[in-house]
Formats: C-alpha cells, structure tokens, sequence
C-alpha cells in the first residue's frame, strides 16, 4: 500500500509516520510506500519505504507527484492553524479551503477513489451551542479557519457520494499536551500551560479559568487517525463526518491536574493574562460533543486529563 500523508513534516504528521511505520500494514495490506508531503523537509526517519516531498500543496503539480494510481490511502492533515488563519485571510482560504479541493480534484482525475481522511475541528461549531454538541447540531463556525474546514467538509462530503474518493473525516479535539514550542494556533496555550510549567519555564493562560475545552492527547489521536482511516464504508453510511471522543476539562481543572501530577512550584510558573482575541475565537468552540457514534465505531478517547500529563512526562523521557 502507498499512503500519502500531507503536513507529514508537522507534529501529527511525523508522529503518524513513525506509528505506520512501525505497524508495517494499514487496513490489512503492508505498507510498501509512505509519501510525506510539506512545505518543508520531514524526517524520513531512514526508512526505505519513506519518500520526503517539499512543495506548496495549493500547487497542483506538487500535489501530482506525491498521488498517483497506487496512492490507496490519503491523510490529509495539511492546515493554517486557527489563529494564523485568522489574522492571514488569504493564507488560510489559500491552504485549508482550495488546496483541499486541489487534492480531491487531482485524486478526482486520476479515477481510482483513494480513502481521503480529512483531519477538522471543533472549530465549525459557534455562536449559541448546547452544553454538549449532538451529531447533527448545525455548523456555526465563528472564525475563518472554522468557516475553511466546514467548508472542506462538505467538499470531501460530496466527492464521496460521487465515487470520486472515500472520504472520511475526523473532527478533532484540541490536542494537548503538544511537545516542543508554542505555534499561532488560538489553541496553543492549552498545552503551554502544562509543557511549559513542566519545563520549569513561565507560561501565560489567555482566558478565563471556567473556559472549558474538548481535549484529545497526541497518543490518541494518532490512534484515532489510523482507525479513522480503517473504517468500513459501510459502517459510516451517507455520514462520512465523525466527531472524535475526547475529554471535557476547564482550564481551571487542567491546572488542578498539573497540580496533582508536578505540584504547586509547577501551577505557581502559570501567568493569568486575558487575550480578548483569543477568547473570542477559543469561546466560540463546543467544551463537550457527544462521542457516542465515534465509540460505536470503535474509536476512544483519554480517561483523565491527569493521565495524559503523565503520558506526556513519560514520553518526554523516553
């Protein structure tokens, strides 16, 4: 089987890599060939089966040589995060709304319906939300890169019910805890405020302590990706669109756990420090969805945000 994962140098994109790789099959057949495709070089992690693309992915000639007619599974997690979309209109629209159309339309042309996973976001919900988000709560994104991945959505959606592709898409949780450095996501505190602490160094908190989030660990969503990627079609009928389980945590009670996993000289590292902007874009999103389709279908999420503190200490040491 020949995979294509795009963003395959990011952090989800390096980690699904490596977990395929070590696996050696994907839905049954042996993986023979991974295409890791970004704007910048990955790491082949010196697998032979490994080949390093680097291109604009809104550049159709790019995306034609990473896919061809072996290409049998496709994850597409290339994005602009949320607040570079936001301050970056045209970036944004550019890389998650027309090349995700550039790349089901050249999967589309070449005529052989490859499974497509689509990576989204809780950010297509907003506006006026239930305190949980049930499968067919209506979209309301409230910022650009919500508004682009609806929008993709239902692109993916579409191709789909016309045999272009099999599609399927993933509404992720926030990920947290994120190694490594902050990015321009509005989301990005959500593992600042436990890596950075855990690494002796200060952290700020933009938002209110009650400001409650859908929370997924890096672990988990790796699993969740490639069962994503496995599942039948059948099994997801007309409804390719599936809301990924996760853990509703304030943030009040994710310093609670770093309190009870690293204690107080940790919590005392944190800044209290309200960012209006980021407010209003991490406000907007659901704090809990209803998973229970996604568990039907066989995908899981954390027990305890204080469990993923430790996995990710545990990995930092490995």
């Amino acid at each position: 089987m020949k995979i294509l994962i795009t963003g395959g140098a990011g952090f989800l994109g390096q980690r699904l890599a490596r977990r395929l790789l070590d696996r050696g099959e994907l839905n049954g057949q042996p993986i023979t060939e991974m295409v890791l495709l970004d704007v910048v070089a990955g790491n082949d992690f010196g697998d032979k089966r490994v080949r390093v693309e680097t291109g604009d992915i809104a550049d159709r000639s790019v995306l034609e040589r990473a896919i061809d007619t072996k290409t049998e599974a496709i994850f597409h997690l290339a994005a602009i995060v949320s607040g570079q979309a936001e301050a970056d209109f045209d970036l944004g629209m550019r890389i998650n709304l027309d090349a995700s159309r550039l790349l089901l339309e050249v999967c589309r042309a070449l005529g052989h319906a490859p499974r497509v996973l689509f990576t989204s976001s809780v950010a297509v919900y907003g506006g006026a939300l239930p305190d949980v988000v049930q499968d067919d709560t209506a979209l309301n994104p409230q910022s650009s890169y919500g508004t682009q991945k609806a929008i993709a959505e239902l692109l993916l959606s579409d191709y789909s019910r016309r045999g272009f592709v099999d599609g399927r898409v993933l509404r992720l949780p926030t990920i947290s805890v994120r190694p490594g450095k902050p990015n321009a996501a509005a989301s990005s505190f959500a593992s600042g405020i436990i890596r950075e602490p855990l690494n002796g160094e200060r952290a700020i908190c933009p938002v209110d302590g009650e400001t409650r989030l859908w929370l997924l660990s890096p672990k988990s969503a790796i699993e969740a990706l490639i069962a994503g990627l496995e599942i039948d079609r059948e099994k997801l009928g007309n409804r390719p669109v599936v809301n990924l389980p996760g853990l509703s945590v304030s943030v009040n009670e994710m310093i609670e756990a770093l309190r009870e996993v690293a204690g107080e000289e940790a919590v005392a590292r944190i800044d209290r420090q309200r960012d209006e902007r980021i407010e209003k874009i991490v406000g907007s999103w659901p704090g809990a969805w209803n998973p229970e389709r996604a568990e039907q279908l066989g995908l899981q999420g954390d027990k305890t945000f204080a469990d993923v503190i430790r996995a990710y200490i545990a990995d930092q040491k490995a």
